[in-house]
């Protein structure tokens, strides 16, 4: 049967409608796609450019400038290789982070050849022209970043004594002191919970050495965040507020639409051992990945609702009928404490010990060996197999009594070493108290093997020290005295150690005090709880995995998962977007994924998500889609 001439276009129009049909198809397919994979999008995103084809032909561009100062290098004594060292150091960690780079010299950035770059390094650039200084203010003012140390732009071109006018007026801060060399190093405190101090454990105190004159300033400018303190409260003296307000080794902030990290310190003076080197590497990475406006999301310290958290540790041994002081004040402020008591008093004792254990738990205090006479300083304690015996027996003779599981352990004089480590994981408990005051202001979880054990570290002072040392007899003085290392604590993020002892802080005449830090750290929103409950927290937390990456403009993957062996809940995961955002929304990579609650405030470029109830082995997705908000 012969086809028409009408039947032959009716196909060829059949054919050409499938077809545009099928086109449409999969033109709506790959935008679903596209939508599944980078969020939010416009069309002139899907349209090639030139950048995306350079980058496409010849790889991505450098985006970061390293400022090579000959001004500065004029200054130097002719032998000095001090700025050729600093820029090793610079490309060294650049390298590392996988970050390309050019250098350019002084001509370059008052030709504003640095316009060209995301982010603009002046590595101990203390001598800068007028046309520099001018040309890096417009570039931050454009929106570009920089990244300097200590006094930059301090000294004119030709070495003369500019000032701290650049600096004042750039970063937000004024100039308080150069930091001495008396001492081969200085102790330089992180504070937690910042987009630049994110997975570096709060209030790590960083070494550095003090052979280039650290600079240390006072943040006066709200859009500048001080980041950290060289103040020791330990060692030096004076008000701890005003110590760590006017001692910032670190600030962070914006000028104009452009944004700026500074060091008082330059990086190659960062010194200790692997572990200051692990958690400087972070610090540097957060610093250059906020400039570079990339996302950063951490794990907050403590659960949904709390900036820091407390515990009250009495210690109970001598005059010990002043602990009952104590209890009428926990029962009325609906706070639980850590006892910490010795075996042998417990059996002295044991109705007394078995009461209190009502008001919170009870741990041991294990004499576990100190000789030390004047003339030897070496503290000996026991070997592994005394130390062992002691603490399973403490253990055994303090549950008999209070008919409770006892986790934790204080050595007797404040001290432990690896055989005591050992012993305490093999004897059962949990966490071990240590009276330091040289480490972090966060508990620290110390791994053996498939064992694990917690350190919680001694953050403030103690009634010994500001009843019996300072003599402070006056209730107002010893609140005062708390009250500074609770704000210290808070600043920082960590965990305040209010430790008392019924000779001195619970004798009837000192007892009101103890009610009013509780107070205060209500006031405050500590997280007043024991130090099981600080070690069952951790426990949990420290299993939790947390992966934040850039989807396309305007959306962020984060992937937090739980390879633990116990449900976790409370967590807290703050995350910088890094852009100004409004209309956030939240999906989730699988259906049926349980959703987190949220907080995101128009405007700002911080979320909270609040993660509930993740199961052992579970792994969850969100995606945060969110419209930019365009700066003027």
């Amino acid at each position: 049967m012969a086809v028409t001439r009408e039947q032959k276009g009716m196909s060829k129009g059949l054919i050409i409608i499938v077809g545009l049909i099928i086109v449409l198809a999969s033109l709506l397919v790959y935008l679903l796609v596209l939508g599944s994979v980078f969020g939010r999008y416009s069309v002139d995103d899907l349209i090639p450019n030139t950048e995306s084809v350079e980058k496409l032909i010849i790889g991505s561009k450098p985006r970061i400038a390293v400022l090579h100062s000959q001004f500065t290098k004029n200054m130097m004594p002719d032998e000095s290789t001090w700025v050729e060292d600093n820029i090793t150091t610079w490309k060294k960690f650049l390298n590392l982070q996988n970050q390309k780079y050019v250098i350019l010299e002084d001509e370059d950035i008052e030709r504003g050849e640095h316009f060209n770059y995301e982010l603009l390094v002046l590595p101990g650039a203390k001598s800068l022209s007028d046309r520099e200084i001018i040309q890096i203010k417009k570039y931050l003012d454009s929106g570009g970043s920089v990244f300097a140390t200590t006094g930059v732009a301090t000294f004119s071109e030709d070495g003369k004594w500019r000032g701290w006018e650049f600096f004042s007026e750039v970063f937000g801060a004024k100039f308080s002191k150069e930091i001495g060399n008396d001492d081969f190093t200085k102790i330089h405190t992180l504070r937690g919970n910042l987009p630049i101090t994110a997975n570096i454990p709060t209030g790590y105190p960083l070494r550095v050495a003090t052979w280039d004159k650290p600079v240390a300033v006072e943040v006066l400018d709200p859009r500048t965040t001080q980041v950290s303190f060289w103040y020791n409260y330990r060692l030096e003296e004076g008000l701890v507020r005003e110590g760590i307000k006017k001692s910032a080794g670190m600030i962070y902030g914006t000028y104009g639409r452009g944004r700026f990290v500074w060091m008082g310190f330059e990086i190659n003076s960062v010194i200790g051992v692997h572990e200051d080197y692990v958690y400087f590497d972070r610090l540097f990475k957060n610093c250059i990945t906020w400039l570079l406006k990339q996302p950063i999301a951490f794990i907050k310290d403590w659960p949904s609702g709390f900036g820091a958290a407390a515990v009250i540790l009495p210690s109970v041994s001598d005059d010990a009928y002043n602990i009952r002081n104590l209890f009428p004040i926990l029962n009325e402020e609906k706070v639980k404490a850590t006892f910490f008591v010795e075996p042998y008093f417990a059996e002295n004792n044991s109705e007394l010990v078995h009461y209190f254990s009502k008001f919170g738990e009870v741990s041991a205090i294990v004499d576990i060996g100190y000789l030390a006479s004047v003339n030897d300083t070496i503290n000996k304690l026991n070997e592994y197999k005394v130390q062992l015996k002691k603490l399973k027996n403490a253990k055994l003779t303090l549950e008999k009594i209070t008919k409770k599981q006892v986790n934790g352990f204080l050595p007797y004089y404040g001290l432990f070493d690896e055989n005591t480590i050992r012993a305490v994981i093999d004897a059962g408990y949990e966490y071990l108290l240590t009276d330091s005051l040289t480490d972090r202001s966060v508990p620290r979880t110390i791994i053996r093997g498939d064992k694990r054990i917690l350190s919680i570290t001694k953050s403030s002072r103690d009634d010994y020290e500001v009843i019996r040392d300072f003599g402070l007899t006056q209730n107002e003085f010893q609140f005062y005295t708390y009250q500074e290392d609770i704000d210290r604590v808070l600043f920082e993020g960590g965990l305040y150690v209010f430790k008392i002892h019924p000779n001195y802080q619970c004798r009837p005449e000192n007892i009101e005090v103890v009610k009013n830090v509780i107070d205060e750290l209500k006031k405050k929103k500590f997280w007043i709880t024991t130090a099981d409950k600080i070690t069952d927290w951790y426990r949990k937390k420290d299993y939790v995995e947390l992966v934040a990456k850039q989807r396309g403009k305007s959306r962020v993957a984060v992937t937090i998962s739980n390879p633990g062996i116990e449900e976790v809940t409370g967590i807290v995961v703050k995350i910088d977007l890094n852009s100004k955002a409004k209309r956030i929304s939240i999906q989730t990579e699988i259906i049926g994924t349980k959703m987190p609650t949220y907080n995101h405030q128009a405007g700002s470029n911080e979320i909270y998500l609040y993660v509930d109830d993740l199961k052992p082995d579970e792994s969850r997705t969100y995606y945060i889609d969110y419209d930019q908000v365009q700066v003027l």
